[in-house]
């Protein structure tokens, strides 16, 4: 995954060693069906910021976090397919995604597998972990809320590239609709008492987050 000319074959390769770690019931071409449909729902023209570029920050920093999880594979599997729909104009992105991943996988892995994987995805509507997953599985599902929202503690260059790519994919949104719902959105993030729920991306990324949404609040007050 270091260039964007190999990206998707990089991603494509780590994308067939996670589910091949997960069974042995999948032949290559089988694998291979399954990632093109992911590469193509990725390349959709309606997307800035959801596409696979998103896919490549996070599983970069699944290889530096991956020691810390109980199942790095069921996460893997997660990152891949929890953006895997992703209309604007829906409200029902994540249950949309987590149906597919199970419709895709579900011939090749476990029915809990499955059921974790449906799970996961749908905590990342709204980052909240549910409260009836297993203690053995908070923390990797910990793990996968702070990864997706780690844009937020980027620097400061990067913050401003994806709240411009998020503008893009609700370019059908007029500008002060725009303004009062993303305002409403960034304010309710504030409103947490921590933005990240592990240790590990608390301590490096929670001062910065803040500091950039409290940036863009001001720019968005300003339009």
């Amino acid at each position: 995954m270091k260039t964007v000319s190999n990206k998707h074959d990089e991603l494509g390769k780590y994308f067939a060693q996670h589910l091949s770690a997960m069974t042995s019931d999948i032949s290559p071409k089988q694998i291979d069906r399954l990632w093109q449909d992911i590469v193509m729902r990725y390349g959709e023209p309606q997307r800035a910021y959801h596409t696979l570029n998103h896919i490549q920050q996070l599983l970069i920093q699944l290889e530096s976090i991956k020691h810390h999880l109980a199942e790095p594979h069921i996460i893997a599997l997660a990152l891949y397919y929890h953006d895997v729909i992703y209309e604007p104009t829906r409200s029902d992105n994540e249950l949309q995604s987590a149906e597919l991943a199970t419709d895709a996988l579900s011939p090749y892995l476990s029915t809990e597998q499955c059921q974790q994987i449906y799970a996961l995805i749908m905590m990342t509507a709204n980052h909240q972990i549910d409260v009836l997953i297993d203690r053995d599985k908070y923390n990797d599902a910990a793990y996968l809320l702070d990864m997706d929202l780690s844009i937020l503690g980027a620097p400061r260059s990067a913050y401003e590239q994806y709240a411009k790519a998020i503008r893009q994919e609700y370019k059908h949104v007029a500008d002060d609709s725009y303004r009062d719902g993303r305002t409403a959105v960034l304010q309710g993030l504030l409103a947490h008492p921590k933005l990240y729920l592990t240790d590990h991306y608390y301590e490096q990324l929670e001062t910065q987050a803040r500091d950039n949404i409290k940036r863009e609040l001001t720019s968005l007050a300003a339009l």
